[in-house]
């Protein structure tokens, strides 16, 4: 007997920040706004549609977002208060169904294939809890609808803002197969661009590959690519999601050159990260460095040790190792980060890599 389809319902509030932004300051509705620094080193962390319209989005560096629309509104973001309006909505979400699983503060997958309410079908769900949403924060959401996460996931983005779209079974063949790589959500700019290299442009392109032919040159993630070009995703919704990475990283006000100045401007980025491990037990045997230089480029260099990170010296030491590797350099650098994954929390079950802020 085949296994039942489950019904995934991907919410993603529209323009999130933004919006809460402009609901809470009337002054900013239907003008262009960006939450994020507006000084030379800021970076914009949300963009309304209004500001979508000029092509400014979220992580483009203020003066290239200004540049593009000279009347630019930017707003220091509130954290604590999008975190409680978050909150709020996740509330709403667990009136429907336990198995709520936040991807960040903005969206959320659920699974309501046997919901708490005795909804029949899944897109009635998604539509009253976007009423829900609008009737408690006057915020709007958008929302997509399949048998799986990959596919809800694709569904939210087709009717934005404040809409929802469903992939049924039947429509899912076609559906991806007719997206462009760069469409799809897990594939980045970096992969879309390997993937036309090798003539894969569209997800029928991505479909014609071998298993055998996506692993050796995509390694892991390509049996992930093999199976969503098939429409195939058997990812449960994890209502506890386990981290599988801790971090910090800092933008500076100048472009920092010298190894002892980088050295220096590491020790808060570590404090961070190693007063996170303190305080929830957390301890990692990969370490990563993640530099971005001025004009953008970003690398990350990694050191897996043989056992756990156990004090602060010990995940300061392969972090200067790392970045004294470096050296010399060619120009100079506007952010470090460091991060310990390979964590004890780890389950050998294939969760997706989290960001994660600290």
């Amino acid at each position: 007997m085949p296994e039942p389809r489950h019904r995934i319902v991907h919410v993603d509030l529209d323009a999130f920040y933004a919006s809460v932004e402009q609901r809470d300051n009337p002054e900013l509705r239907g003008k262009p706004v960006a939450v994020g620094g507006s000084r030379e080193r800021g970076v914009v962390a949300a963009a309304s549609y209004e500001a979508r319209r000029f092509g400014v989005y979220s992580a483009m560096p203020s003066v290239t977002a200004r540049r593009k629309c000279p009347e630019l509104i930017f707003v220091k973001p509130r954290f604590d208060v999008y975190r409680e309006v978050s909150r709020q909505i996740r509330e709403i979400f667990y009136e429907y169904t336990p198995l709520v699983e936040p991807l960040s503060l903005d969206e959320a997958y659920l699974d309501v294939t046997e919901n708490l309410k005795g909804i029949p079908y899944a897109t009635q769900v998604a539509r009253e809890v976007r009423t829900r949403i609008w009737e408690e924060t006057q915020l709007t959401a958008s929302a997509g609808i399949s048998f799986n996460k990959f596919l809800a996931k694709m569904a939210s983005d087709r009717n934005k803002p404040n809409g929802q779209f469903v992939i049924t079974p039947a429509m899912a063949p076609a559906f991806v197969e007719s997206l462009a790589v760069g469409k799809f959500h897990g594939i980045g700019p970096a992969t879309a661009r390997k993937m036309n290299e090798l003539g894969i442009l569209t997800g029928l392109d991505l479909k014609a590959q071998s298993l055998s032919f996506l692993q050796d040159r995509f390694g892991k993630a390509g049996t992930h690519y093999y199976w969503i070009a098939r429409a195939v995703d058997h990812r449960p919704v994890q209502p506890d999601r386990i981290r599988k990475s801790v971090g910090a990283e800092n933008t500076f006000e100048k472009d920092l050159m010298g190894f002892e100045e980088m050295k220096a401007a590491l020790q808060p980025i570590i404090d961070k990260v190693w007063r996170h491990c303190e305080q929830t037990g957390v301890r990692g045997r990969t370490v990563t460095l993640k530099v971005k230089f001025s004009d953008f480029q970003q690398i990350t260099r990694s050191r897996t040790l043989t056992g756990f990170v156990e004090s602060r010296s010990g995940l300061e030491q392969p972090s200067v190792d790392l970045l004294k590797m470096l050296f010399p350099l060619d120009k100079s650098v506007r952010l470090l980060g460091v991060s310990l994954s390979a964590l004890n929390t780890d389950d050998e079950s294939e969760s997706p890599q989290l960001s994660l802020e600290l």
